[in-house]
């Protein structure tokens, strides 16, 4: 079993600003948002916890969700860092109305998640699910993981082997605006 969990909302999401391995710490609305994935987390493994693995990307973000769902559920912490999120290398940082000035007719045709892999300097989506290919193939057993958005969905998209561009269409489940998704299988 696996819970793979986003991050809390950040000052850059506030702003509209893709991160990609960049980092901006949590608004209090990213705190709260992990204090509560810490309550379902803990109802969800109750009695389990010692069972669990904890993954999470080595980015500041996740490092602090991590520390807030560490104070209700004390789990040993494995930096990894295939669970980072995607870079767009020198668009890291920007928004798409800044890449757009900077780098005209670059996002041209591209749709809610394709501008992503536009980047002259970014990680390609093939090099993206092959990375997170790899992290799915070593887990050995249940796992806590605490990733990003875009990089979320591409895990749970191949480990859904879900065709190219498929898992941008793979709902998010939200409880009150946190990502919280469950990927279930057999150990």
């Amino acid at each position: 079993m696996i819970y793979l969990l986003r991050h809390g909302e950040t000052i850059w999401n506030t702003l509209g600003r893709f991160q990609g391995q960049k980092d901006s710490p949590l608004t209090e609305r990213g705190i709260e948002q992990a204090e509560q994935m810490a309550k379902l987390l803990r109802k969800e493994i109750a009695g389990s916890e010692q069972s669990f693995q904890l993954h999470l990307s080595p980015l500041g973000r996740t490092q602090q969700t991590a520390a807030r769902i560490g104070r209700l559920l004390p789990l040993a912490a494995r930096p990894e860092p295939r669970l980072m999120e995607v870079t767009t290398g020198s668009w890291d940082g920007m928004t798409k109305f800044e890449i757009d000035n900077e780098f005209p007719g670059m996002l041209d045709g591209s749709d809610a998640f394709d501008w992503y892999f536009k980047s002259p300097d970014g990680e390609s989506f093939d090099d993206a699910c092959a990375r997170a290919k790899d992290w799915i193939s070593g887990i050995r057993g249940p796992t806590v993981a605490i990733s990003h958005g875009l990089f979320g969905r591409l895990v749970r998209g191949v480990y859904s082997a879900f065709q190219n561009g498929k898992c941008w269409n793979c709902p998010f489940p939200k409880t009150d605006s946190i990502a919280f998704a469950i990927v279930n299988s057999v150990w």
